[in-house]
């Protein structure tokens, strides 16, 4: 299995903190050492870090916790291959353009029968059966709406409905981004927590790494963080129930 890690915020945050939390995971206190990744968007663009090896001792993912990007929407994830060798091609998150905006997606989980996932329209690079889910995804939207759609929400309800079918597959978490809106969808395990004022402490549960978020963050600002497991241990993580999924949008959740 993988591990997934997003963020929505209401201002560009930084997302060190976490992301270091979830690099310990991917071969030094977890088994996820077969690549990770992670997507930053600004703007209309999105910035990507790839690495098919183990996230831990990883020099290009200590850079990107060491180089504070800031973004209002982020995706991350940790590989355990079980579905195409470990390459950088098979590594997520996967990212395609629909409607002139670039979509990032994340899976944890296994899915069966994935081959016959048809998308004339995407072709997956790699081997993956989430970037044929993904690709899949995406072609059942550009047949749902032909022109860019204007309600957003439906948009993702739909996704969700795609998300379930998809299910019936296997295990099917994940994680979805356009840049605007963060979606997460739970086939067994996925947690959010929001942050806002009065914010605290927060102490990471894979490194012995504290923070003050009071010092680092203004009285208007909202942080939502999604994740696999929880990443602290000393905040109120709540989970997503199985065959749910949950929307957010500049930080807050709207679905």
């Amino acid at each position: 299995m993988c591990e997934l890690l997003g963020m929505s915020a209401n201002v560009p945050t930084d997302i060190c903190f976490s992301f270091t939390g979830l690099m310990q995971r991917g071969g030094r206190t977890g088994p996820h050492k077969d690549g990770w990744g992670i997507a930053f968007y600004e703007g209309k663009g999105c910035r990507t870090f790839r690495d098919p090896n183990p996230g831990y001792n990883s020099p290009i993912a200590r850079l990107v916790q060491e180089y504070p990007i800031k973004s209002c929407a982020v995706i991350s994830h940790i590989r355990q291959a079980n579905r195409g060798s470990v390459a950088l091609e098979n590594t997520h998150p996967f990212t395609r353009e629909l409607w002139g905006k670039y979509w990032t997606f994340a899976h944890n989980g296994q899915l069966k029968g994935y081959r016959g996932l048809k998308s004339p329209s995407f072709e997956p690079v790699g081997e993956t059966d989430s970037e044929y889910a993904f690709c899949w995804l995406l072609e059942q939207l550009k047949s749902r709406y032909p022109r860019r759609p204007a309600n957003w929400p439906s948009v993702f309800r739909f996704i969700a409905s795609c998300a379930e079918e998809l299910r019936k597959k296997g295990v099917f978490n994940m994680l979805l981004s356009d840049g605007n809106y963060v979606m997460a969808y739970c086939s067994t395990n996925l947690y959010w927590l929001t942050r806002r004022a009065p914010f605290g402490k927060a102490t990471l549960l894979d490194e012995d790494v504290e923070i003050d978020f009071q010092r680092e963050t203004t009285p208007n600002d909202v942080v939502t963080l999604i994740a696999t497991q929880p990443l602290t241990g000393n905040e109120q993580w709540q989970k997503i129930a199985p065959g749910e999924f949950a929307l957010f949008h500049l930080g807050e959740r709207i679905l």
